[in-house]
């Protein structure tokens, strides 16, 4: 058993069909890029895994839980895209609130912690609706990790951050002691993040492998290793 079971998971919204038959397993441990164009079904497949969508038919499990769970929120961090935190909550607020609900430990050490590694410092109090976009998603991240989750479900993360930033969240991530399901379209990233790389389409699997096998490929096919990801979606 894996640490995310995701087995012929069916889901449409309406007359679109947005995952069709997909199924995946992620081990424990394991650092994994969620890649494939526009519409692929990238965030789909994270909110089901987060609880916060259910799958018309398939198997999913998160720790062995139903991801809806008690059980398995306690293990999650998510990270959605254009994620949005408490815009009337101060910073601060924000960070109290949702280490409260996860029981973080040693909560008030962890907020300074977070504050500090996320350059937020000065704007502790300050209402989140004020913020750039780039602070929000710091925030954002911030909130994702204050449990020291053992499941990190993450949807972009790096859109909006600053190169200092990003790279703080990098290594910050690379010390984690966790098993990392990441959605992105840009291949420099997943690299960073992950050694493995689920690749789909149309809500269906079209390939899986480790990043190295895709440096393989591109270097027997004489091509960038962007364009060899594009060839796989395209099925060619």
């Amino acid at each position: 058993m894996g640490c995310i079971e995701f087995q012929d998971v069916h889901k449409n919204f309406g007359s679109k069909k947005a995952l069709d038959g997909l199924s995946f397993q992620i081990e424990c441990q394991e650092r994994v890029a969620l890649i494939g164009p526009n519409g692929a079904g990238k965030s789909t497949t994270l909110k089901i895994l987060a609880g916060l969508i259910k799958p018309d038919s398939g198997y999913v499990k998160v720790g062995n839980y139903d991801p809806d769970s008690i059980e398995a929120k306690r293990i999650i961090g998510y990270l959605p895209e254009d994620a949005s935190p408490y815009l009337t909550l101060s910073v601060r607020e924000n960070l109290e609130y949702i280490g409260a609900l996860r029981n973080t430990q040693d909560l008030e050490d962890k907020v300074e912690f977070l504050l500090n590694m996320m350059d937020l410092n000065q704007y502790r109090n300050s209402r989140v609706g004020t913020l750039s976009r780039g602070n929000r998603q710091k925030l954002s991240i911030a909130l994702a990790i204050i449990h020291d989750p053992q499941i990190m479900l993450l949807d972009e993360p790096l859109n909006y951050l600053d190169i200092p930033t990003q790279e703080r969240i990098i290594k910050y991530f690379n010390g984690m002691n966790a098993t990392f399901l990441v959605s992105t379209h840009i291949m420099s990233i997943a690299e960073r993040f992950t050694k493995y790389v689920i690749i789909i389409n149309n809500g269906k699997l079209v390939w899986s492998g480790s990043i190295e096998d895709l440096k393989n490929i591109s270097r027997d096919e004489e091509m960038t290793v962007e364009s060899v990801i594009s060839r796989i979606m395209e099925g060619i």
